[in-house]
């Protein structure tokens, strides 16, 4: 497995399926600026209540991946999920299949998102509830204050990187345990009031 971030802002995706799996897919992908199709002869209200989803109640067709940069397969369907696979692989498109990862191009990994930190856990579609239960716990060990050194680190990177200075050899695990301290100095834990 080859493990990236893609950025699905404005691209097109496909959600074939209406129920709850095709749902939190398409929240998902909403979450990260993609445009929305689904495709359904039967689409779940939570659906249907998103202005920004195009739905289409009908059944699968070939040409309904043509031009998506992603393709989800969400139905009860073994048929239309091959079908979907088949279909994105033929044209070079990545199809995930909801639980079914032999047809899967790409699996979705248990995702925790303090932006701009992304945590991912992927077990290559094997156990989702496992993957969910290490996100949980790496998370529970996350700083909360993460997205303030995050954005910290931003900041001073792009002021290096637009003066011309490398950002590569620095140690920036020191300058992240340094923030790291500085914000909880700044901003201590409410205790127990005397």
């Amino acid at each position: 497995m080859y493990p990236v971030v893609l950025r699905l802002e404005g691209r097109r995706c496909l959600v074939v399926g209406g129920g709850k799996v095709a749902r939190r897919k398409v929240e998902g992908l909403l979450a990260a600026g993609a445009v929305v199709t689904v495709v359904a002869p039967r689409v779940d209200p939570a659906i249907d209540a998103v202005p920004e989803v195009a739905v289409e109640r009908r059944p699968y067709r070939s040409e309904d991946v043509a031009g998506c940069w992603l393709v989800f397969a969400a139905t009860d369907d073994p048929g239309v999920q091959q079908a979907v696979f088949d279909d994105g692989q033929r044209a070079g498109i990545w199809v995930n299949a909801a639980d079914d990862p032999e047809r899967c191009a790409f699996f979705l990994p248990a995702i925790l998102r303090r932006e701009p930190v992304v945590l991912a856990v992927s077990t290559e579609g094997r156990s989702p509830a496992l993957a969910a239960w290490l996100r949980d716990r790496a998370a529970a060990m996350l700083p909360d204050q993460l997205e303030h050194v995050a954005a910290q680190l931003v900041a001073e990177r792009d002021e290096l990187r637009a003066n011309g200075i490398p950002t590569e050899g620095r140690d920036w695990g020191a300058r992240i345990e340094q923030l790291l301290a500085q914000y909880s100095d700044d901003h201590p834990a409410a205790g127990p009031s005397t």
